[in-house]
């Protein structure tokens, strides 16, 4: 209550009296010390019932002192509103009274509190100046701060293309100064050192660089211009005399050149930096090298070749040693003579061994060493390794051109050509020469598919500078060797029976002749199969069947005929067996030529013994099967000679058969199968003797009695079948 008063009073004091609370606070203090009672004080015009107040105020707080607990204490009891109004009003007085003592008491902490207050208001005062200046310096220090920073923004800009310029001008400059190494490098060091290498790939791009330069007009390019074309004068004139010397050390007897390319090969630059620097002496040294080369190879292989000839074989096919030729024919007083064995030019036998891996790709052979071991050859082992020696020196030669004087494409094949051309044509003319009197048909044949892996090869490697020749040597060897083949089917087609000699059942020699020459045409064949080649083979085996027929109709009886073709069938199956696939269109056509005349050759020899049973066999079963047997019942008489017959001579028959088989074919092996073959048959006509014998026509002869138990007779002709 004291601090409501105390605000009431300083409310009051600021309303109706002059000065401040201060003054009236001092006044009051002085008059206290003169009268011990509280003084009576001058409240100025102060009126509690001034008009002044409004009056719906008024009823505001009339209606709030309704509400008081106090009013409405004193409502309820009656009281007498007057005199409780006059009491309310003692109390509010002393209650003034005493909230003016605490003010009076409080009035230096007041004042106290003023002057602070006072100091305060005057130090944010100068705070407030102080802020507001430096608001004002903070927004100059913000454009500031923009102002550096687009300051800042442009000096990078101008930074990185100074940054730009200074990277062009110094790789400019470091391309326009010749270092003085370069320059005593150049003109010093030997151009096999590694340093001078290094200092020409240097120059070469400062000549490079130069020329750029030049064609962009730069004048720069004029301060070091005269020394770069010495030093490149220089370069060149020592790279240019370098690779001669290499060139010109080929021509040295007994020189391995590759040995020199391949040092050529580490400095495959020298050419790059002629061929960009100076063309004249790039094109000088290639041309060098193309003479010096061709001379080499030409010389090499002319050499080589005249000395393989020597070591062939001297006996040689010639015209009159065909397959239709007789072995006896007679020759003139100054006719050359015949080969040892005619025979031998018709068989393959080792001589296919070549088309191996091994020795398609093996060591060439060394003339020399083979005259020192008085060894010979057959032309197509001297021709393998002369091929052979052309393909290794022909591919390596090619790498060469393509990785030093870096051609491509028909550059690298004319460039090629103009080394190797004159050595190829030596070889093609040579060759013709020979194949145009050759007459050695599996020498030729085995040359071609020679050729043909040799084509496989380069194409392997991806080597086509080859190519033209293979195909110019397969034009050559070819048609030579379907000439020759063509001359054998003639020769056959017109040969003679008659003259050649006493006739024998053997299998003759031109027929063994063919059986070799074929298995070996087609063994080597079906690696790289040939339609003209097949052809031409089944012309030949057309004549050479038609042959055998007109030697068998030589022999007066049939056995002997069908023993000839069963002897010359059987030999030409196996030696084609031995080389050609199973499924080969000569083994099956002999097979079924074979098959036939044993089954005919079987019922010619089982005819004499047994042939009355095997007419009375074939005649009942034709009988049986029209239902008509009844016609033979009345031939007991023939069946009782039939049946004691073959009991009585049977043995004796199937001896004396076997041993006329093996005296008869040369193959013991054929000859067991044919025996094997007769007595089943045999075995087979005698069961069908036995059917006839047990249907109802003759089940009442006694003579059925006397007929060989079918198994008794299996067991007994199992003895007779020889063991080879």
């Amino acid at each position: 209550m004291a601090e409501e008063a105390v605000a009431n009073l300083g409310a009051i004091s600021d309303v109706n009296t002059p000065g401040n609370p201060t003054e009236i606070a001092m006044a009051y203090l002085q008059n206290e010390k003169t009268d011990g009672d509280i003084p009576n004080l001058n409240l100025g015009e102060l009126d509690l019932t001034t008009d002044e107040f409004i009056l719906d105020e008024v009823d505001i707080h009339i209606q709030a002192n309704l509400e008081d607990d106090l009013v409405k204490e004193a409502l309820k009891t009656g009281v007498d509103l007057r005199q409780y109004s006059k009491q309310v009003e003692t109390e509010l007085q002393r209650i003034e009274q005493a909230s003016i003592k605490d003010y009076i008491k409080e009035s230096q902490n007041i004042a106290l509190l003023h002057n602070q207050i006072t100091a305060c208001d005057s130090i944010l005062e100068r705070m407030e100046g102080m802020l507001s200046g430096f608001q004002s310096d903070l927004s100059s220090i913000s454009s500031e701060i923009q102002t550096l920073q687009q300051q800042s923004v442009s000096m990078n800009i101008r930074l990185k293309n100074r940054q730009a310029v200074r990277s062009h001008l110094s790789q400019l400059v470091d391309e326009l100064v010749v270092p003085g190494a370069m320059i005593s490098t150049i003109l010093d060091s030997p151009v096999t050192e590694q340093e001078f290498l290094e200092q020409l790939h240097e120059l070469n791009s400062k000549i490079n660089f130069a020329k750029e330069l030049s064609f962009r007009e730069t004048l720069a390019c004029s301060d070091i211009q005269d020394i770069v074309d010495r030093l490149k004068i220089k370069a060149v004139s020592k790279i240019r005399e370098f690779i001669l010397q290499k060139i010109y050390s080929f021509r040295k007897p007994m020189t391995n050149y590759q040995i020199p390319q391949n040092t050529l090969l580490k400095y495959r630059f020298f050419y790059q930096f002629l061929l960009a620097n100076e063309r004249t002496v790039a094109k000088e040294v290639r041309d060098e090298y193309v003479d010096t080369m061709s001379k080499i190879y030409y010389s090499y292989f002319k050499s080589y070749s005249g000395r393989l000839l020597k070591v062939q074989y001297e006996e040689v096919a010639d015209k009159d040693d065909l397959m239709g030729v007789e072995d006896t024919a007679k020759k003139g007083f100054f006719s050359k003579p015949s080969l040892k064995s005619r025979n031998t030019i018709f068989t393959l036998g080792q001589r296919g061994a070549i088309l191996s891996p091994a020795e398609l790709e093996g060591p060439i052979l060394v003339p020399h060493t083979a005259q020192r071991g008085d060894s010979r050859y057959p032309y197509e082992t001297l021709f393998r390794s002369q091929h052979y020696a052309l393909l290794d020196n022909g591919c390596r030669e090619f790498l060469f051109l393509c990785d030093f004087f870096m051609v491509t494409g028909n550059s690298a094949l004319d460039l090629f050509n103009s080394i190797m051309g004159k050595t190829l044509s030596m070889f093609l003319k040579s060759m013709s020469t020979y194949v145009s009197d050759c007459y050695d048909s599996i020498a030729v044949f085995l040359c071609i598919h020679i050729i043909l892996r040799f084509r496989a090869i380069t194409a392997k490697r991806n080597i086509p500078a080859l190519d033209k020749y293979w195909e110019a040597v397969l034009e050559l060897l070819w048609p030579r060797f379907e000439l020759i083949l063509e001359m054998n089917i003639h020769s056959i087609r017109n040969t003679d029976p008659q003259k050649l000699g006493v006739l024998d059942t053997r299998p003759h020699y031109i027929t063994r002749r063919y059986a070799e020459f074929s298995s070996a045409i087609v063994s080597i064949n079906q690696t790289f199969p040939n339609e003209r080649t097949n052809a031409l083979l089944g012309q030949l085996q057309v004549e050479v069947e038609n042959f055998v027929l007109k030697m068998a109709a030589e022999f007066p009886s049939r056995k002997d005929q069908l023993i000839f073709l069963i002897n010359n069938y059987d030999m030409m199956l196996s030696v084609l067996m031995e080389r050609a696939a199973d499924d080969s269109k000569e083994v099956e056509g002999f097979q079924q030529l074979l098959l036939a005349r044993t089954q005919e050759f079987i019922e010619e020899i089982l005819s004499p013994p047994f042939g009355g049973m095997i007419a009375f066999v074939k005649e009942a079963e034709a009988l049986m099967e029209k239902g008509q047997l009844d016609r033979l019942k009345n031939e007991e008489a023939r069946i009782t000679q039939l049946v004691r017959g073959f009991s009585s001579t049977w043995k004796q028959s199937v001896e004396s058969m076997s041993q006329d088989v093996m005296r008869s074919f040369t193959n013991f092996k054929n000859g067991t199968s044919i025996i094997q073959g007769a007595l089943t048959q045999l075995i087979q006509y005698y069961h069908g003797f036995h059917k006839v014998l047990n249907q109802p026509t003759f089940r009442s002869l006694a003579v059925r009695s006397e007929l060989i138990n079918l198994h008794h007779l299996m067991v007994e002709v199992k003895k007779h079948k020889p063991n080879f």
